[in-house]
């Protein structure tokens, strides 16, 4: 295969890779995202494909994860980078760089990377979670993203949250997309933090928290608790719908190391089993690229 080239396009930096057929990162970039400038976004993509080409003397496959998903029409919608929205990005970037490009939402790349060569590489269903400012993911069936009629399989943070509490009904956050009590707003990287002030913590950050709770700090561990079983709830509903052989976690919360045992130990309460006593197969992991997995599974594209 050609040397595959993937870029990430987040809302603060864009980096770019070169794949190897093997893996290998040949060449690697990360630039500041131009805020709110979609023209100078595609410049600045633009750039990283002409310069991988220039270091490596070769030519290369363009895939691009961002954020959102693409309507019919081809038109970037549902993005937190809103300079994307209403534009067509695939389009633009074919007509700018001169080739095809493949473009994917950026927890369908995580998904493809974690499913390729990472930590769920060799499985059949794998449901990629991006536990971060949001809560996004993405799915991969034989090694293949599957994106749906409407662009939208894996959204699965704005859907509520599975056997609340009459707390948890009466509490419900506001969520940006219009609803109340989003799975995203109760298990994100600032759901997290909201939850323990909420409970008395004083408005501290995640990492606090976690650092609270290993101090003997019971507010703090509390609120560890309750977001492991949220997530154990939420994820119980998607192996209820999906059974995915494996489920990775990624961003800034995957790396609580404490989720990997604590949520699989609750989540069989909620997994439809009839009664049985077999134990579930579903395995939870960490992202084996962590950070690196976008930009690879955007290059991964052209597998």
């Amino acid at each position: 295969m050609a040397l595959a080239l993937g870029v990430d396009l987040g809302g603060t930096k864009t980096e770019a890779a070169v794949l190897a057929a093997d893996g290998q990162v040949l060449w690697r970039e990360r630039v500041p995202t131009p805020a709110g400038d979609y023209r100078a976004t595609l410049m600045a993509v633009a750039g990283l494909v002409q310069r991988a080409e220039a270091a490596l003397l070769q030519p290369v496959t363009v895939g691009v994860g961002h954020p959102g998903s693409l309507t019919g029409a081809g038109r970037i919608k549902n993005a937190n980078s809103t300079c994307l929205n209403g534009q067509p990005l695939q389009a633009d970037l074919q007509a700018l760089l001169g080739r095809p490009v493949r473009l994917a939402n950026d927890a369908n790349c995580l998904a493809l990377s974690e499913a390729t060569d990472g930590a769920a590489a060799g499985a059949a269903t794998v449901f990629a979670v991006i536990l971060g400012t949001g809560t996004g993911a993405g799915i991969v069936v034989n090694g293949q993203v599957l994106a749906g009629a409407n662009g939208l399989a894996g959204e699965w943070g704005h859907n509520p949250l599975p056997w609340a509490d009459a707390a948890e009904l009466t509490a419900a956050p506001s969520c940006y997309c219009g609803q109340r009590g989003c799975v995203e707003t109760w298990v994100s990287g600032p759901a997290l933090a909201q939850d323990d002030a909420r409970h008395g913590g004083g408005g501290r950050s995640g990492e606090a928290i976690v650092a609270g709770a290993q101090a003997g700090d019971a507010t703090a561990q509390a609120t560890l608790d309750r977001h492991a079983h949220r997530l154990a709830r939420a994820l119980a509903g998607i192996v209820n719908l999906l059974d995915p052989d494996v489920i990775v976690l990624g961003g800034g919360l995957s790396r609580l190391a404490h989720l990997y045992a604590a949520v699989p130990a609750l989540w069989a309460r909620w997994v439809f089993s009839a009664g049985s006593d077999e134990p579930l197969h579903t395995r939870l992991l960490p992202a084996m690229h962590g950070d690196s997995s976008g930009v690879r599974g955007a290059a991964w594209l052209w597998r």
